[in-house]
Order: C-alpha cells, then structure tokens, then sequence
C-alpha cells in the first residue's frame, strides 16, 4: 500500500467506498446502521444546503481509506462559530498510514479559512489508539458529556 495520502472532499461516485468505509465506523462502535440511516447521511453530505460535509482520504491507488464528517456549530457564550468533526474513521489496514494526520489536517485548514475558533470531537474512552493521536493534536477538554432522550422523564 501506498503512504500517498490526499485529502478531499467526498464525491458522489465516492458512494462504495464511502459506506465501506462508514460501516466500519459504525462495527468499531458497535452501533447497528440501517442502509436506509447510511444513505441519509450521503444525501447530506451531498446536499450543498445541509451542515454535514465530508472529507475522505485517498490512498496512492485511489482507495478511499478513511473519512471524516464535520459540520459548523454556534458557540453562544464565545459569539463565534466552531466546527464539530462527528466521525473520524480509517480503515484499519491503513492505520499509520498519515491517514488520521492528513483528515485532520485538513479540517484544521478548513477551520481557518472559515474563521472557527475550535474544532471539537467526542471519543470513546476507551477508544486508546485514537486518543493517542488525539493528544498529539489537541488539547483534551474537562467537559462532560450527556445525552438526554427527548420527550418522557
């Protein structure tokens, strides 16, 4: 495999590799994603009126090897605008590859030229390997996070 990796933003015919890539995503956190959820999430990313964008990583080859989803969020108390990265994924037999440093990287660049004042993710904590490369690149937060379902007590 090639160490050759270019970032660029997911393309329509890039659908194959992208939900190879994406049901990867969803076994390592064992969540069961429905064709139906994955094709929604590509009708978003496709969507130039919708807030999700998506990055992939393309090896020497042309294989897609990894993806990231990101979107922009307000952030009120600050009056600025960050950027929220929802999934971060590369496949595993190009872990070490760059892959993860080149999606990131690109993000950061994105977050520039859009004047974000962050760029913020949630990892599990067990997720070891990915905190290791996480901690190189940014600065682990004391927030918390909660989930509350809506409606019900």
């Amino acid at each position: 495999m090639s160490n050759d990796i270019k970032v660029r933003a997911a393309r329509a015919e890039d659908f194959p590799q992208w939900r190879a890539l994406y049901r990867g995503y969803a076994d390592f956190y064992k969540v069961e994603q429905t064709e139906e959820q994955a094709e929604r999430v590509w009708s978003w990313v496709n969507d130039p009126a919708h807030e999700v964008n998506a990055l992939v990583a393309e090896d020497g080859e042309g294989r897609l090897v990894g993806l990231a989803h990101y979107r922009p969020f307000a952030r009120p108390l600050s009056a600025t605008t960050g950027g929220f990265l929802d999934d971060l994924f590369v496949a595993p037999e190009s872990r070490g590859s760059g892959a993860a440093d080149a999606l990131l990287g690109a993000l950061r660049g994105i977050a520039a030229e859009r004047g974000w004042s962050v760029v913020r993710w949630i990892t599990a904590d067990d997720n070891h390997r990915a905190r290791s490369k996480y901690d190189q690149l940014a600065t682990r937060t004391m927030w918390v996070t909660y989930d509350m379902a809506p409606g019900g007590n």
